[in-house]
């Protein structure tokens, strides 16, 4: 399996857990991964950005307004 395939089923399967630190410690991660692309690894820690994104405005809604 090429390294490019391999994270991105790391990503995948960190989008699937949805569990926020594991995803930021990913976007830290591949910001070292030199095998990858300049543009490959922006493509994936996208997909990692808009997923936390995402959680946090799912959760800001889900939390009772304040008095």
């Amino acid at each position: 399996m090429a390294h490019l395939d391999e994270v991105i089923v790391k990503v995948d399967d960190a989008l699937a857990e949805g569990v926020i630190a594991h995803m930021n410690e990913l976007l830290i991660a591949l910001s070292d991964d030199a095998q990858l692309s300049r543009e490959e690894r922006y493509i994936q820690q996208q997909r990692l950005r808009t997923a936390i994104a995402h959680h946090g405005r799912q959760h800001q809604e889900e939390r009772p307004p304040r008095s």
